[in-house]
């Protein structure tokens, strides 16, 4: 499967749409970005049961602050509409792989069980006037 290029038109429909999307954040000006690309296409082929998207981050603005994007390239994964790894940094092959593993062996009631605690610990946090 190759990749999608999201857009705000497109965004919550790919993301809600399938279980486990990884987002690729790029420029055209980017030498990093371009060096990762074909690394990341390559990771697309071989994972044809995952969803693979690129967000060009000149074009698509407002998704890339919505990730909080300070440098490109960044991976962004998403699995069950949770957030579940975000760095910048173009990765080698090996590196990829071994991401897409862990992430695919992720136990997602922890993961939502923590981001649940996490959220309430942040409500708590902004109720003492910090």
């Amino acid at each position: 499967m190759s990749t999608i290029e999201l857009t705000k038109e497109n965004f919550e429909e790919t993301v809600s749409g399938n279980d486990f999307v990884l987002i690729d954040f790029w420029a055209s000006w980017c030498g990093p970005c371009r060096s990762f690309a074909p690394v990341y296409e390559a990771a697309a082929e071989r994972h044809s049961d995952l969803t693979f998207a690129k967000v060009d981050t000149e074009a698509q603005q407002e998704i890339a602050a919505a990730f909080e994007v300070q440098s490109i390239p960044t991976l962004a994964i998403i699995r069950d509409r949770t957030l579940v790894f975000s760095q910048p940094g173009a990765l080698p092959e090996a590196a990829l792989e071994d991401l897409i593993g862990q992430a695919r062996e992720l136990d997602m009631e922890e993961v939502r069980r923590a981001a649940e605690a996490e959220a309430q610990a942040a409500e708590g946090g902004e109720s003492s006037g910090a």
